[in-house]
C-alpha cells in the first residue's frame, strides 16, 4: 500500500511527467508528493480533501496542487463509465534552478502563489483543449503546452482549495497516521464516529489525537468530519432531488435534523432547504 510521501514515476532524463488515468475511482489514499499537479478532470466527480479543507470535483475542473501539499481524490463511483484524468507533473526547478525566475516568465508568476494552497478552475475550454492534444504531443510540445497552460490558469478565475497549509512535510509515520484517519473517517462518515474510535486508528490517546490533528489541519476532528458530511449532504441534495432532506441528513451521517441544519448552516452559511432550492431551481 503506498504511503506519504508518494513518489511520482518519472523516466530518466524527464523534466516533465504526463500522466493519464482512466479507472473507476483514482488514487484514494492521502498523499504528497514535491512535483506541482495540474490535472483536467475529462469524466468524473468526488469529493477532494486538499490540505484543510472539503472540496468537490466534477468534468471540466482544472485542479492545481502545489509542491508536498497533502490531498485525497475520492470518486463518486459510477460503474457504468470510468473516470478520466490527465495530468502534467512538474517542479519549480525541473527546467533548471532558476528557470521560472526569467523576467520573460513573470507573468505566471501568480500561479505558483496560488499553488501553494491549490486552487480549482470549474471550466476553461482553452486550458481543456491544451490538456486534450498532451496524449500525442511530442515532449517538446508538452513543455510548450506546459508554459500556454501555466499562463492561462494564472489569469483565470479560480477557487483557492485550502485555507491552512501545515509548513512541514510529513514523515513516513504521520502519513501512516494521517492516511489512516482519513481514510476510516470517508468510509464511516455515514455512521457514527467516537472519538475512541478515531483515537484507536490514529493509535494515540484522545487528548493527543486532538492536539495532533488540529496542529496539521488548524481544525478539530470533529469539525473537519462535519464539513465531509455535509459536502455529501449537498451532492445527495443536487444529485437526488427524491429524497427528502431528512434522508439526506440520515445518509449523511447526522442523527437528527435539527444538528444537520445547524451544521450545514455553520458550513455553508445557508440552511439546507436554501441550497436545495437554490441549486435545483
Amino acid at each position: 500500500m503506498k504511503i506519504l510521501p508518494f513518489q511520482i514515476p518519472k523516466p530518466k532524463n524527464d523534466a516533465l511527467v504526463f500522466q493519464e488515468n482512466i479507472e473507476f475511482a483514482f488514487y484514494n489514499k492521502l498523499h504528497q508528493h514535491k512535483e506541482i499537479q495540474i490535472s483536467l478532470i475529462v469524466k468524473g466527480e468526488g469529493t477532494l480533501i486538499v490540505g484543510d479543507t472539503i472540496n468537490n470535483y466534477k468534468a471540466g475542473n482544472i485542479i492545481i496542487l502545489g509542491s508536498n501539499l497533502p490531498h485525497v481524490f475520492e470518486s463518486l463511483e459510477n460503474f457504468a463509465e470510468k473516470s478520466h484524468m490527465i495530468t502534467l507533473f512538474f517542479t519549480e526547478d525541473s527546467f533548471g534552478e532558476h528557470f521560472f525566475e526569467l523576467q520573460e516568465l513573470n507573468e505566471i508568476n501568480l500561479f505558483f502563489k496560488q499553488a501553494k494552497h491549490g486552487f480549482k478552475i470549474v471550466s476553461d475550454e482553452s486550458i481543456a483543449k491544451l490538456f486534450l492534444k498532451l496524449k500525442t504531443a511530442t515532449k517538446l510540445e508538452r513543455f510548450i503546452s506546459l508554459l500556454q497552460i501555466l499562463k492561462k490558469t494564472a489569469s483565470s478565475n479560480y477557487e483557492s482549495l485550502s485555507s491552512f497549509i501545515y509548513e512541514k512535510k510529513y514523515t513516513k509515520n504521520e502519513g501512516n497516521r494521517m492516511r489512516n484517519v482519513f481514510e476510516f473517517t470517508m468510509n464511516n462518515f455515514s455512521h457514527e464516529i467516537t472519538l475512541d474510535e478515531v483515537s484507536r486508528i490514529a493509535n494515540m490517546t484522545k487528548n493527543a489525537f486532538c492536539k495532533y490533528f488540529k496542529k496539521r489541519t488548524n481544525k478539530s476532528y470533529f469539525r473537519f468530519l462535519n464539513e465531509l458530511r455535509v459536502e455529501n449532504a449537498s451532492k445527495l441534495m443536487i444529485s437526488n432531488t427524491d429524497l427528502t432532506l431528512a434522508e439526506i441528513a440520515y445518509k449523511s451521517g447526522f442523527n437528527n435534523i435539527s444538528n444537520f441544519n445547524r451544521q450545514f448552516k455553520n458550513i455553508k452559511k445557508m440552511n439546507p432547504s436554501s441550497f436545495k432550492k437554490n441549486k435545483n431551481s
